[in-house]
């Protein structure tokens, strides 16, 4: 039986993120994930790196702070996997804002970034239909500009991933799934099963961190913890159009009448639209947009672009994730308005659960369980070394010049970049965006001949 300092339970973000930081600082940790890394709420965000303007609203500047440090940072640490543009919030008649009050909230939100943000400005109606020809004329007084990062989130988290993998502690597993954690004098042994031949395993750990997201609250009382549920799963969708759809030099931030936030980011040769914000009925694990979400979101364009012909022919492809929003005690607000702060609780001693937060805060959420745990374990916590650049990058960038792909740089992925399924390299390795079902070649290489390499 194998045995690790550490296992931790979920491949999102926080795990990636989390192992990155073990492992560095000498930690012997083993990673497992139900589905590929990064393939649910990881990969499904508004693939921002962002401090979260309406956040100001709530007034919660030590999470807006923090999220503008680590948005910032990351721009610096990993520029071919994210970079920083303009953002338009427009202000018409019937916004509830006023231009004096959008800009006060831009210098604040400017302000908690220390000013590392490019500095924000206020427009006029003409100077926002120069940016954004496309946007509705009609009761239009200006806009506010800032400017925040875009990311391939995804890759961020797989970059997370490798560069943990580097050092010789650190293990990872996809598409297994535990199924019982039994507690022992000095720890745990973790059983856990593939969900791609069912053989099953357990090995020793001293630790065991849960960072499964929104499937915490069903997953820990499966494995007889004591737990009682925390959760306020929030789900979210967005749309990927043709990039000829909308025509804006920058991204736009619409206020929708139901108080709601979308965001239209043009990126990757289109323009990504999200998100919705609604309680989840339904599984989760690979949950997809449904034609009633799609259509709220493609009436929310249709207001604010009128002229552009918008509609089902204009979708590339559509996703949906599941946010863990923490409940909060006497909170009867929308979704919308539940803090995006994260929870760290401790179910038994040589336990931790991390549950909330922002993708953005991913590094200090995880370095909270890691100052604690390192010391316990006998070893020196180092904070600064996850200040270090990711060791190893994707081979076919998000963004920028791409490679001419071929079978053998295929052949390289799926060896190098823990692929276990043809979706976990198109939609996370290769970040194409069509539906996986609907491409029938990559690069002119037939997808049947892709499919044998599997």
């Amino acid at each position: 039986m194998k045995h690790y300092d550490v296992v931790i339970v979920g491949g999102g973000i926080n795990g990636c993120g989390l192992l990155r930081d073990l492992a560095l600082n000498g930690v012997s940790t083993l990673l497992i994930e139900k589905g590929d890394f990064a393939s649910q709420t990881s990969q499904s965000s508004s693939k921002m790196l962002h401090g979260g303007v309406r956040y100001l609203e709530n007034f919660d500047f030590g999470l807006v702070a923090e999220a503008l440090e680590e948005k910032n940072l990351w721009l610096k640490l990993a520029p071919h996997l994210c970079f920083e543009r303009e953002f338009y919030l427009p202000l018409y008649n019937y916004s509830k804002y006023r231009p004096w009050m959008l800009g006060c909230g831009l210098f604040i939100y400017d302000f908690l970034s220390h000013f590392q943000n490019r500095p924000f400005a206020v427009l006029n109606k003409e100077e926002t239909l120069n940016k954004v020809p496309s946007l509705d004329a009609k009761g239009l007084k200006g806009s506010g500009r800032y400017f925040d990062g875009v990311v391939d989130d995804a890759k961020l988290t797989l970059e997370c991933l490798y560069d943990a993998l580097i050092e010789p502690n650190a293990e990872a597993l996809s598409y297994h799934e535990v199924n019982n954690c039994h507690k022992t004098s000095d720890g745990y042994e973790v059983t856990f099963k593939s969900v791609l031949n069912g053989k099953t395993e357990t090995v020793k750990a001293k630790y065991v961190v849960f960072t499964a997201g929104p499937f915490t609250d069903k997953l820990l009382p499966k494995l007889n913890f004591h737990w009682k549920s925390q959760l306020l799963p929030s789900k979210g969708i967005h749309l990927w159009i043709k990039k000829d759809s909308i025509k804006a030099e920058g991204s736009v931030v619409l206020t929708t009448k139901d108080n709601r936030v979308v965001f239209v980011i043009p990126q990757r040769d289109a323009i990504l639209v999200g998100t919705t914000e609604t309680p989840v009925d339904q599984e989760m694990f690979n949950i997809k947009a449904t034609e009633t979400e799609v259509q709220y979101l493609l009436n929310v364009l249709k207001q604010y672009f009128p002229h552009t012909g918008l509609d089902e022919n204009s979708i590339i492809s559509t996703y949906a994730g599941v946010r863990p929003l923490v409940k909060e005690e006497g909170h009867s607000e929308g979704l919308g308005k539940v803090s995006r702060f994260h929870k760290i609780y401790r179910p038994d001693e040589r336990t931790y659960v991390l549950i909330g937060g922002k993708y953005t805060t991913f590094r200090r959420m995880t370095q909270e369980i890691a100052q604690e745990l390192v010391p316990r374990l006998g070893k020196r916590y180092s904070p600064n070394l996850t200040l270090n650049p990711l060791r190893q990058k994707s081979i076919v960038p998000t963004f920028g010049k791409k490679p001419e792909l071929t079978l053998e740089m295929i052949k390289k992925i799926i060896k190098e970049e823990k692929v276990t399924t043809f979706e976990d390299l198109v939609k996370r390795r290769l970040s194409l965006l069509e539906e996986t079902q609907n491409i029938k070649e990559i690069s002119g290489i037939p997808v049947e001949t892709i499919k044998a390499l599997f």
